[in-house]
């Protein structure tokens, strides 16, 4: 279970004047000791052969976000129920993260939710979080938009909850400075972890590009939200601070911005775009990057996000999980 006694203190002590101070390896490895992202010890059992040769000898448990199949969904080639058992057939993966414009009105849908939710059970698949989009922003500086953002993301609380996930993924962004964007985002984050913290149900954000993808600001949010239930999604490749991912014209550095989101991670993007003759990802040192990720002391769920265009998703997956085994056993 998470480390929450640890992870309040570690926050108190840190409050909301040390905004945008960078973290030292010992305060990370302090911060998350023992935490295992929701895990217990009936959903962390895994009786496939199959899925053992992917998860042995690892410190984290291996996962598949929907996202690496964005192509295939959007083309209709397969569905979003399609998903978990495409992850537990082809890859031997047992935990799936959903993107919620992917079944964008089942929300409160229960019979299709139990459908899903069926299906997972059958396959032995855990849900592990739903990654929200165009639901409004928790930046905004307007107030009234604020709010119906946080109000737009509680039916999703309440899908992850009766999904059996630990998280749900909100994007920090906004129009406008900073340090205006912060406490905008403060505000929102703090209601919605509350409303979270209800359900059982925990408030991630994730790097996402812009004002997010700078780990000081970032962590700063989180260090002046203070509670348990609001954490971080670090993600590996979303580093650009003005541009696209493309066309990136600033970017922050991604091996910094990850030690400076692991203290708060309730979850662990493994991003990847291209790879080379040796098999490794040609933009991301996965060795350490996952230095960082074990330094912090972090052992849940790191999930495969495959993005490229060289390969199809099948393989770029594939691919992704051997990377992981590689230096995940190293």
């Amino acid at each position: 279970m998470r480390n929450t006694n640890n992870r309040r203190e570690f926050l108190r002590q840190l409050g909301w004047y040390t905004m945008g101070v960078g973290m030292l390896p010992a305060a990370l490895a302090a911060c998350n000791t023992g935490k295992s992202t929701g895990e217990d010890s009936d959903s962390a059992t895994i009786t496939s052969k199959k899925l053992q040769a992917i998860d042995e000898g690892l410190f984290f448990k291996i996962s598949l976000a929907e996202w690496s199949f964005h192509k295939a969904l959007f083309a209709g080639k397969m569905s979003h129920l399609d998903f978990p058992e495409r992850a537990r057939k082809e890859f031997g993966i047992s935990g799936v993260e959903y993107v919620n414009q992917f079944f964008k009105d089942k929300a409160n849908d229960k019979t299709y939710l139990g459908e899903l939710k069926k299906r997972c059970e059958d396959l032995d698949v855990r849900s592990v979080l739903i990654m929200c989009d165009g639901e409004g922003e928790m930046g905004d500086l307007d107030a009234k938009k604020r709010l119906q953002a946080v109000e737009n993301h509680y039916k999703w609380v309440e899908a992850a909850q009766f999904l059996g996930c630990h998280s749900i993924r909100v994007n920090a962004a906004g129009e406008g400075s900073p340090e205006a964007v912060a406490q905008a985002a403060v505000d929102s984050l703090t209601k919605l972890a509350t409303f979270g913290k209800d359900h059982g149900i925990n408030v991630i954000v994730e790097n996402h590009g812009g004002i997010s993808s700078d780990g000081k600001w970032l962590s700063g949010i989180m260090k002046a939200v203070n509670m348990p239930e609001c954490g971080t999604l670090p993600d590996f490749g979303n580093f650009c601070l003005k541009g696209t991912p493309e066309h990136c014209e600033e970017a922050y550095d991604r091996y910094q911005g990850v030690a400076e989101l692991m203290p708060f991670a309730e979850g662990v993007s493994a991003k990847t775009y291209n790879f080379g003759p040796d098999g490794n990802e040609v933009e991301i040192d996965y060795g350490k990057m996952l230095s960082i990720v074990k330094n912090a002391g972090y052992n849940g769920f790191v999930g495969i996000e495959y993005e490229g265009e060289q390969l199809s998703e099948e393989e770029g997956i594939r691919k992704t999980i051997a990377l992981l085994q590689k230096y995940g056993k190293a």
